[in-house]
């Protein structure tokens, strides 16, 4: 995929549709009822009251504005729709299955081994753990290693989200993709930096266009942003990345159910919260109505005109609930009087909306993919991690089918941080796919780790070095070893063997 040589209508109209799909799990993601408003048409459309006449078109803006999102606020009225933060805590969810814990990466070659355990710090950890929630969000995440020589002596991982992007893939597989970005806009002008990633290159350019227009190509000199990669790209703008294959990997979140019959789009992966958006909707009218009912059920005093005590001019008039004695009233006590105080206690359906919001966020999740208990539904009863794991059936599924898709584009990413970190920084590692293990997200109790050890030692059906390998998971060979001669040491088993002590005299 080359640069674009021409005034083309920007991003690519073969794009649209993902882009448009994107936006509206982006806006439920990020959860604020402003984007939501102006997304369904209540914020921006000046329509007033109910109907409005886009709700009874055809098409995405008709569909959008019979939302319950799209009705506009009452002339006059403030505005009292709440936002249920679900589609957050879904994304968040599937990132914490993932990557809770850190992956274990193992190399072949011991070198390559030592300087790979250096890479995966904390900082890759919390790369990845926002390229899952990213991705379960925009259905995909790009991943690319990168590096600064006045920012730090490695290269890391970093993630690209998949609206800036424009891949190109070859039977399933990314071949090459296009990243862009917005780096100054001034006067109707629009400044874009495009990235081009193919094999053993990345192709620079910056393009000087509108907001529909990408424009045409001016020198990289040209804007501050770009000037930097002005001394390092060749004649044909292309800066080689000492890597053979191509230096970006894409993970896909799951398989995509859109864009089946879309051969440029089919390969871009799912959202957790597609086809959810009606739910969240209908979830976020509950919990305003509910709202609704505290406000309305809110106690008032209904008192007549003769009890109000004047403000003065302009002013209005009060009431005191709490004196005790009133001037007195010109006035006769009659049977039938309407001259008193009454109490408005309006019903407050709290039941109903509760069962209401809990049945739409179980459906919400099984439509999902995932379990209630997962997300802290069903109580915090104490069980074993067995236990936990039969009621998250369900979300362990899930975690399971997007390790699928993890483990591959993971392997690639780190093969081509191994690469840069040689090429660039002649670490003297062997550049290699490593062998990737995801830790399980669930944690077995210690207490019942320690009781199935302790039987397994009196049936003699495990080796010290097993039992310890299974009360510590997390730990490497080398602190299994030295563990196990630690409990040697103190039974009194660290004794020689009697066969190697050579002849007896």
């Amino acid at each position: 995929m080359p640069l674009p040589t021409r005034n083309v209508t920007w991003p690519p109209p073969h794009l649209r549709p993902a882009l448009e799909a994107m936006n509206v799990w982006d806006t439920w993601w990020g959860g604020d009822p402003d984007r939501l408003e102006q997304l369904y048409g209540a914020g921006g459309g000046g329509f007033g009251p109910d109907p409005k006449p886009v709700q009874f078109s055809t098409g995405v803006l008709g569909k959008f504005a019979r939302w319950w999102w799209g009705t506009p606020t009452a002339p006059g009225g403030r505005r009292t729709k709440l936002h249920v933060p679900i589609a957050g805590d879904l994304c968040g969810g599937s990132a914490d299955l993932l990557f809770s814990e850190p992956p274990k990466f193992t190399a072949a070659d011991e070198t390559t081994q030592k300087r790979l355990d250096m890479l995966a710090d904390d900082g890759m950890l919390a790369t990845l753990q926002t390229a899952a929630e990213v991705g379960a969000a925009l259905g995909g995440i790009y991943l690319r290693p990168v590096y600064d020589l006045d920012v730090a002596d490695r290269p890391w991982l970093h993630a690209t989200h998949a609206d800036r992007a424009i891949p190109t893939f070859t039977w399933n597989r990314l071949s090459s993709v296009l990243f862009w970005k917005v780096v100054h806009e001034e006067d109707g002008q629009v400044w874009r930096h495009l990235e081009c990633h193919e094999k053993g290159r990345i192709l620079h350019g910056l393009y000087q266009g509108t907001k529909e227009k990408l424009g045409r190509a001016v020198p990289l000199e040209d804007h501050p942003a770009t000037e930097a990669y002005a001394a390092l790209v060749n004649e044909d703008g292309a800066l080689a990345t000492g890597y053979n294959g191509l230096d970006v990997s894409y993970i896909p979140n799951q398989n995509s159910r859109r864009w089946r019959r879309d051969e440029k789009l089919s390969d871009l992966g799912r959202s957790d919260l597609d086809g959810i958006e009606p739910m969240m909707d209908s979830l976020d009218e509950t919990y305003a109505s509910w709202m609704r009912d505290i406000r309305i059920g809110k106690g008032r005093v209904i008192t007549p005109n003769a009890y109000l005590q004047s403000n003065g001019r302009g002013q209005g008039a009060s009431w005191n609930p709490d004196q005790e004695i009133y001037a007195g009233l010109d006035m006769l006590a009659r049977g039938g009087d309407t001259q008193q105080l009454t109490a408005v206690q309006f019903k407050i359906r709290v039941q109903e909306h509760r069962d209401t919001a809990e049945d739409l966020v179980n459906q919400i999740l099984r439509s999902a993919g995932y379990s209630g208990q997962t997300f802290g539904l069903g109580g915090d009863a104490a069980v074993t991690a067995t236990e936990v794991k039969s009621r998250e059936r369900r979300s362990m599924t899930t975690r399971g089918r997007k390790i699928l898709r993890w483990r591959p584009g993971l392997q690639d990413a780190i093969h081509a941080l191994l690469a840069i970190d040689q090429e660039v920084f002649h670490s003297g590692v062997t550049p290699q796919p490593p062998t990737i293990e995801f830790e399980d997200s669930v944690q077995e109790d210690p207490l019942a780790l320690a009781n199935t050890a302790e039987v397994l030692r009196r049936a003699q059906a495990a080796s010290t070095d097993t039992l310890v390998r299974m009360a510590h998971p997390e730990w490497n060979d080398v602190q299994v070893s030295a563990e196990v001669e630690r409990i040697h040491q103190e039974q009194g088993m660290a004794v020689p063997d009697p066969m190697q002590t050579g002849a007896l005299p």
